[in-house]
């Protein structure tokens, strides 16, 4: 696929500057890539490299035809407007449509697990999502992202600090996924010659419970860790009591909900039969952070 033009939105924010490095790094031509992004001066650095830097907003349509324009493959990563009074599905679907015209022929599209039955607050938003990507016509690889490993350098310094680690998930099980092999897996879509249409769920190839994650975390740090298992609502009212945002304890309560529901106790081998290589398991992640803990 050398000559194939292909095309990364988003593409100042964390995944999209990584899938960025990765299609660079695996040979593809500069003046093959397009990268868009609402503010082309913060990847000055990538057009010095000889990609091409063009400006897409989402929430201006008008933008996406011209930014669109001669991509083959087009990674629409989902944006981070999870805040009230944004609708993703509304812009995700604008990008759908712009690849539409734009004559696209493949759509890779990063989502969550099983958006349609997930607990997880913003899960509405991915499905409508992927349900603009499946009826656009487009050949597409919808990429289910499960949560990422880099999610637990929120919550469990505190929780080592404490020495305890207060979670609602009960006994669910969870599996998880490096963020930057969810990068590799976007730059694999777009540089495979398949335009076969197809939805993988990318993990790490485990499954854990919150106990397992806490004795690994420790055996690796060195630190204890105790876990303390309480209720869904007593999560909900001790976070409201923290002072944060509505929106925020929602989407907190919900991910617990969801690993408590079995939402994210997923293995399988999508994210190597899609890359070739293995994912970072997350004891290497516990490992190469254990300084953050």
């Amino acid at each position: 696929m050398t000559d194939t033009t292909v095309l990364v939105t988003g593409a100042s924010g964390k995944l999209g500057r990584k899938t960025l490095d990765f299609l660079l790094a695996s040979g593809k031509p500069a003046d093959q890539i397009i990268a868009t992004t609402r503010t082309v001066e913060k990847l000055a650095d990538y057009a010095a490299k000889g990609v091409t830097v063009r400006k897409a907003d989402f929430n201006a349509p008008d933008t996406l035809a011209e930014a669109f324009a001669g991509a083959e493959r087009i990674a629409i990563i989902s944006t981070d407007a999870i805040d009230p009074g944004s609708d993703r599905t509304e812009q995700h679907g604008n990008a759908v449509a712009a690849a539409a015209r734009a004559g696209a022929r493949h759509l890779v599209y990063t989502s969550l697990p099983d958006p349609e039955n997930s607990k997880i607050s913003f899960a509405p938003d991915h499905l409508g999502s992927e349900k603009a990507v499946i009826a656009s016509g487009i050949a597409y690889t919808i990429l289910r992202n499960s949560w990422y490993q880099e999610n637990l350098l929120m919550s469990l310094p505190d929780a080592f600090a404490k020495g305890v680690w207060s979670s609602a998930a009960g006994t669910g099980k969870q599996a998880f996924i490096g963020h930057d092999d969810c990068a590799r897996a976007v730059a694999a879509a777009l540089l495979s010659d398949s335009d076969e249409s197809r939805i993988l769920t990318l993990t790490d190839g485990e499954s854990r419970t919150v106990d397992e994650i806490a004795a690994l975390a420790s055996e690796v740090t060195g630190k204890p860790l105790k876990v303390e298992h309480i209720e869904i609502e007593t999560l909900r009212t001790g976070l409201g009591s923290a002072g944060l945002p509505s929106f925020v304890v929602d989407l907190m309560v919900s991910t617990d909900a969801n690993v408590r529901a079995g939402g994210f106790d997923i293995v399988n081998d999508d994210f190597e039969q899609l890359t070739g290589r293995k994912p970072r398991s997350l004891r290497a992640f516990f490992e190469e952070n254990k300084a953050a803990f």
